[in-house]
């Protein structure tokens, strides 16, 4: 096992993907100005629905998340051209990571994915060539890694794409409802829009999902399906990136498939450069046990997160626990009506909560279907009638519909659920189980 980590490898791969990463994280910060994600997101809404927990992580005041994504976007600026490498890397992680944290209305998993891929590249050396940090210093130039680095990548593409395959094995997909239910909202688009809703696209589509999330990481590794398989990515993320527009993950996906190919052949296509010579060892770096326990913790973490769900005793697809974090992709699209009611302890008042008064579109839509965002927004509710002196408990009237299933009571009423606290390794009692015809 040594032997194969820790031999020395050409990081044609690495040096290459880290100036697509750093142009692709760009785009994503000035995009997320550009196409008005960021006022949507942070700007416009009264408060945010942080992950609970993060409650600390507040979005700037006034026009300040413009100034914190245009700071993102420059440290993507220097992580493509490799200067001040590893203070970029990161700056970009952690800024990233925070504004992951500090709302979850536009929840996307390929934020997440980000969000680890920007740590792993903080620890990578990926300014050993083609950067500035390389030219100004020549004494850190280097054409080898190791080839755990590779691995690493490879290993954690393996995690997404099979948890991703797996969680489509379920009823809505093999009948090809929640196909249907995608492709419904796509019928304006130019060409494809009407064939989108077609039964035997929908039938291809659900298929090509399963096989292709489960396939692709084995059959890039492997020389006789890698070319097939890397024609068939094009065609996956380029579908993908036309029909669910989301952002910067298709092309971030084309880019790792670098890592599946001969580091020649990379070098030869993108470095014009000849053979580099490889050191022929195998010496471990002084701190590789305590690399190696780490990367079996990370690597077990990830192994465990999303199969948490299955310790509840409710159904994710409806109760939501456990979903986040677990590459359940494209799995539902959910519905509902919500009512809050305000009671005042001490004289028994009741007022009815305008929604409208609160929230965004997008966050009325959340908070009418899913526990947490209706949880956290008693929380809030109750926050600020205290900060007027008022004890209040809320109760939640609330109705949810999951795919084509019918609309089901999804919130105990009788619950007070601005006194009940959030449970994040066990069933919120306060869910009402799944209504079944």
């Amino acid at each position: 096992m040594h032997q194969f980590l820790f031999k020395k490898i050409d990081n044609a791969q690495l040096i290459v993907f880290r100036v697509f990463y750093g142009l692709l994280v760009c785009a994503e910060c000035f995009g997320a100005i550009a196409t008005g994600w960021v006022r949507r997101t942070f700007i416009e809404p009264k408060f945010t629905f942080n992950f609970i927990g993060f409650e600390f992580l507040q979005p700037l005041d006034g026009n300040g998340m413009y100034g914190y994504f245009v700071v993102m976007g420059i440290f993507g600026i220097l992580i493509t051209i490799g200067y001040k490498y590893r203070f970029s890397a990161f700056a970009f992680a952690f800024m990233w990571t925070g504004a992951y944290l500090m709302q979850k209305t536009s929840y996307n998993n390929h934020y997440y994915l980000l969000m680890l891929l920007a740590f792993i590249m903080a620890f990578f050396p990926a300014n050993k060539s083609l950067s500035v940090d390389a030219y100004l210093n020549p004494e850190i130039k280097k054409d080898s890694m190791y080839n755990y680095y590779r691995w690493i990548i490879i290993l954690q593409l393996f995690i997404v794409y099979t948890f991703a395959s797996v969680a489509k094995l379920y009823g809505d997909w093999f009948d090809l409802s929640i196909i249907e239910i995608l492709m419904n909202g796509k019928k304006e688009y130019p060409l494809i829009g009407a064939l989108l809703q077609e039964k035997w696209v929908h039938g291809i589509i659900a298929t090509f999902g399963i096989l292709f999330d489960l396939l692709v990481v084995p059959a890039l590794l492997w020389k006789p399906t890698r070319k097939l398989f890397f024609v068939l990515s094009i065609f996956f993320h380029l579908f993908n990136s036309y029909v669910f527009r989301i952002g910067i993950f298709p092309y971030l996906s084309l880019a790792f498939c670098l890592f599946f190919f001969n580091p020649q052949a990379v070098r030869n296509l993108f470095l014009k450069k000849k053979a580099v010579t490889v050191p022929d060892n195998h010496v471990p770096p002084k701190n590789h046990k305590l690399l190696l326990a780490v990367l079996g913790i990370y690597f077990m973490v990830h192994l465990v997160l999303p199969l948490r769900h299955h310790a509840f005793k409710s159904d994710v697809l409806w109760t939501e626990e456990g979903h986040r974090l677990s590459w359940r992709m494209m799995l539902r699209s959910r519905s509902g009506t919500i009512h809050y009611r305000v009671v005042n302890k001490d004289t028994d008042e009741v007022t009815s909560i305008k929604l409208n008064d609160y929230l965004t579109k997008k966050q009325r839509r959340k908070v009418a279907c899913y526990p947490d965002f209706a949880w956290q927004f008693a929380q809030h509710l109750k926050k600020e009638y205290r900060a007027k002196g008022e004890d209040i408990s809320v109760f939640v009237t609330s109705k949810v519909r999951v795919n084509n299933s019918a609309y089901a009571p999804l919130i105990d009423p009788t619950i007070d659920l601005a006194n009940v606290p959030w449970k994040h390794f066990a069933h919120n009692d306060w869910i009402l189980p799944q209504e079944i015809e």
